[in-house]
């Protein structure tokens, strides 16, 4: 790259540490383009995206089909907030209902935003429904779970960089181990107080850990038999991320309160959604909740284009066969390496872990040479670097990038 390119790629990156908070810690890479599973740089160098902008972009950057959506809506009706009908937000509604099984949708805009939903409903259903004393409602949560970053969710989180010198937090949370059946068990029998279990999946941010098989049906039967809510965040696991419709698919159960968002839009526009049906959802009463932005012509299209093209194009199939495929090549390597242990994910939601302490600098290092050799993934955790690609990969594309993460992790190996 020429003195002058870099200027080109560092004057964007300099715009950013001038004028914006620095509340991310980004790959030094300038994307201007995107297209399927390839993105651009400013200098009009080409990489596969293999985070798909943590699973956002399943369908691909720029599907026509969503592109179109967003075009079509925009010069017909944008807002009108939700102080009047719109022509589309039912159609949507009643589509994503009958898409995902259940009979009532609300509508948010950002991940955070529908979790808050999650945990309003689940606690406004204890008072009316379950009987438990106003304000006594506690959730179980998980540790190492990341649900996003507000002050509420912060509250019950354990990283230290998320919630150090936002207290005070809020109170009515209990954290158990993932993956502990037990630990879940105990709590429910031996408080009349527990709302809900608030869980996701396969714990993406934590480094793609997968709760042993039967986990998550154990859990949704506990909660049945203690009248206690089972919520699915599946905003990152969602929507055929996984080789499935859902994460819980796997395990043919159904959430009690479904949480999606991301890849909801194709990546095009922020729209996530709670669902639920009547018996729950009923709680919610006009002022109880509500955006300005949620549910908008433009947001409801362009759901309705998003999971319309997962359906068509069997996305969920693709990343089911592909995801296994991606294991087994990339397995083969690391039998024989010292610098990965193993190689671990459902579907096209995957992560490698590097033998190193959390806080050294190998994954990022590696991360910035898979940059160089034209792939861009990103540590989590600082020794686990995610794989997650557009889930219109095909073969031919996802085995040479196998080859690429192979050649770059071998020149790390001592």
């Amino acid at each position: 790259m020429s003195v002058a390119e870099k200027t080109q790629s560092q004057k964007a990156i300099d715009l950013e540490n001038n004028y914006g908070a620095h509340n991310y810690h980004p790959l030094p890479v300038v994307l201007a383009r995107g297209e399927g599973v390839y993105v651009w740089d400013v200098e009009g160098k080409k990489y596969y995206d293999f985070l798909s902008a943590y699973s956002a972009v399943n369908q691909g950057h720029c599907h026509p089909k969503i592109v179109n959506a967003v075009k079509s809506q925009s010069e017909t009706l944008a807002l009108t907030s939700r102080a009047f009908h719109n022509d589309m937000l039912g159609k949507y509604e009643r589509f994503a209902c009958e898409y995902f099984g259940y009979n009532k949708l609300l509508p948010m805009n950002t991940g955070a935003e529908a979790v808050e939903t999650a945990l309003k409903l689940c606690r406004k259903w204890a008072y009316e429904k379950k009987g438990i004393s106003e304000n006594q409602a506690e959730i179980v949560v998980c540790e190492n779970n990341f649900h996003g970053r507000t002050t509420t969710i912060i509250s019950f989180s354990n990283d230290p960089v998320a919630r150090k010198n936002f207290g005070p937090y809020t109170n009515g949370f209990i954290k158990i181990e993932y993956n502990n059946i037990e630990a879940l068990e105990a709590i429910l029998a031996s408080n009349s107080n527990i709302a809900g279990f608030l869980v996701e999946p396969i714990q993406g941010e934590a480094g793609v850990y997968v709760p042993s098989e039967g986990y998550l049906s154990k859990a949704r039967a506990l909660c049945k038999k203690h009248n206690v809510l089972f919520i699915a965040d599946e905003v990152q696991t969602g929507i055929a991320r996984t080789g499935k419709l859902l994460a819980i698919d796997h395990e043919n159960i159904k959430a009690d309160i479904l949480i999606l968002g991301k890849a909801l839009s194709g990546g095009a526009y922020p729209i996530s959604a709670v669902l639920a049906d009547d018996h729950i959802m009923d709680v919610i009463k006009p002022g109880n909740h509500g955006s300005t932005f949620g549910g908008n012509p433009v947001a409801a299209a362009v759901a309705m284009a998003a999971l319309e093209v997962v359906r068509d194009e069997k996305l969920a199939a693709n990343a089911d066969r592909l995801g296994g495929l991606f294991r087994s090549e990339l397995g083969k390597y690391i039998e024989t390496s010292n610098l990965t242990s193993q190689v671990r994910g459902k579907g096209l939601l995957n992560a490698i872990v590097i033998n190193d302490s959390e806080d050294s600098d190998t994954a990022w290092n590696i991360c910035l040479r898979l940059r160089d050799n034209g792939l861009l993934a990103k540590p989590t955790h600082g020794n686990i670097i995610r794989f997650a690609p557009p889930l219109v990969i095909n073969e031919e594309q996802l085995l040479d990038c196998v080859r690429i993460i192979t050649e770059t992790l071998i020149e790390f190996e001592d």
